[in-house]
């Protein structure tokens, strides 16, 4: 299967987030360092993060819950309406989660840099 290539956009540094999220596929989860780091933004992860805090008004919708912390921890769970809702939306894709974590990270861990290129 080839590559998605990520629109070209000349956006915010938010809507360039909202990009790459929209593409993460269902049952999958990218961290917010590997988002910084496809966008050119390595060390700004922690703007990624501020980027998912605001995502629940963007238009098209963002699948925020699929965005976690380097070590698969739902570290962003505190910004959903509910305190259970990222796992809840995370189970609803098959997404095993235990203790804040995602199971078999490793293996659902979707790497923006490999799987899309930039246009």
């Amino acid at each position: 299967m080839g590559k998605t290539a990520l629109p070209h956009r000349n956006d915010s540094f938010f809507e360039s987030v909202y990009d790459v999220v929209r593409l993460i596929p269902k049952g999958r989860v990218t961290s917010f360092g590997a988002i910084a780091a496809y966008i050119g933004t390595r060390l700004s992860a922690r703007m990624v993060g501020w980027a998912m805090n605001s995502a629940g008004s963007a238009f098209p919708p963002v699948p925020a819950h699929r965005v976690v912390n380097r070590n698969g921890m739902l570290t962003g769970k505190h910004h959903f309406a509910t305190p259970t809702l990222m796992e809840d939306l995370l189970k609803s894709e098959g997404v095993k989660v235990k203790n804040d974590t995602v199971v078999n990270f490793d293996k659902l861990f979707w790497d923006p840099s490999l799987e899309l290129e930039i246009e």
